[in-house]
């Protein structure tokens, strides 16, 4: 996935660039900070000391150090003063400046804590999404892959109204407790994992939403073969179960790979590889082996789902798109119940759908 949100501590992460929440001063006084300063050892406190102040909402780069990242990108965020004193534009910037500077140094993965979450005082059912949304408006206008760590449950908070329609939707009773421990849910006999074989080798991280709709209009570089679209296709007739097709019409569909099914949809929604893709949380190595290997290719159920999302298809479609890969949405698994839930509603913001997947401990959807 493009853009993925797990639980790990940011000194960890194996990639290009992570990214550490300061002060303008450039010490680790606490907090991420502090982290980051431990972890990397005495050289960056030395080489800090002589690039400080750091204005707000600006970034700079440093070595890694002893970190597993090549490089530690610094921003200083704002501390939340009731959102009167240009917060939200300092801290769309702490991201969009970090942004700049991975893709500038030739990074393809970089990692950020949940920027002034902490003692800074954002407030938490805001951080997370402002996050993301930022966030996401780049990755439509760049290759680049993007983890949010978060540390802790009390980061952040899922929307109340959310959980408790989806619970009364999938059949549970649980009080919504935003400093519940992350494996409550998973312990609970109602809501069951995923079957393992349905399950990706990717990582099983959550995402959370900006609306599809705050998609900036700017199209991403295509080369021409890229941006040429497919002849679009005459809409075929739809059946809403197997019952309704002849048995010639059921052998046909059953003929087309999943692939083929795939860019059948695409062409008819009218929109470019490349839009499809990213609306889905898909990466462009993902599509290419679709591409590559459409007789062969098989999608786990959150790739196949990811597409069926982005194209906006009603639940029929979808199982139709699934049954391709030899997939189905099941009424017994919760992560097949969300997913109805979503598509029923006609809610097609796969960040929206990812973060109450992430609030339910299941698998995202993307690759």
């Amino acid at each position: 996935m493009p853009l993925q949100i797990i639980r790990q501590d940011i000194t960890q992460m194996q990639v290009d660039a992570i990214v550490n929440t300061t002060n303008e001063k450039m010490i680790g006084y606490s907090g991420v900070d502090l982290a980051v300063h431990t972890a990397a050892g005495p050289e960056l406190d030395a080489l800090c000391s002589t690039l400080g102040p750091l204005g707000l909402g600006s970034a700079t780069i440093t070595p890694g150090y002893n970190l597993n990242a090549k490089y530690i990108i610094h921003t200083s965020g704002p501390v939340w003063h009731g959102g009167l004193q240009g917060e939200s534009i300092i801290l769309k910037s702490c991201y969009t400046e970090s942004l700049k500077l991975a893709v500038e140094n030739g990074c393809e993965s970089v990692a950020f804590p949940l920027i002034s979450s902490g003692a800074y005082g954002y407030p938490k059912d805001k951080v997370l999404k402002f996050a993301i949304q930022v966030i996401s408006e780049f990755l439509f206008l760049h290759e680049l892959t993007v983890y949010l760590c978060v540390y802790d449950r009390t980061s952040y908070e899922f929307s109340k109204e959310l959980f408790n329609d989806i619970i009364d939707f999938i059949g549970g009773n649980i009080p919504h407790d935003p400093v519940r421990d992350y494996t409550f849910l998973s312990k609970c006999a109602r809501f069951e994992p995923m079957p393992l074989a349905e399950k990706e080798s990717c990582d099983y991280s959550i995402g959370a939403p900006p609306p599809l709709a705050s998609i900036p209009a700017a199209k991403p570089q295509e080369s021409v073969s890229q941006s040429k679209k497919r002849a679009p296709l005459l809409k075929k007739k739809h059946h809403s179960s197997v019952e309704d097709m002849t048995f010639e019409e059921y052998m046909k569909a059953m003929d087309k790979s999943f692939a083929y099914k795939l860019f059948d949809l695409i062409d008819a929604s009218g929109m470019t590889d490349i839009e499809c893709y990213k609306k889905a949380n898909i990466d462009k190595k993902t599509f290419s082996k679709i591409k590559c290997n459409p007789q062969t290719y098989r999608p786990s159920k959150q790739t196949a789902v990811a597409f069926a999302i982005a194209l906006q298809l009603d639940l029929d479609q979808t199982q139709d798109l699934l049954a391709s890969a030899g997939l189905t949405l099941s009424r017994s698994f919760t992560f097949d119940k969300i997913i109805r839930y979503f598509i029923q509603k006609e809610i097609y913001d796969i960040f929206v759908i990812n973060e109450a997947l992430f609030e339910f401990d299941q698998v995202l959807l993307g690759c």
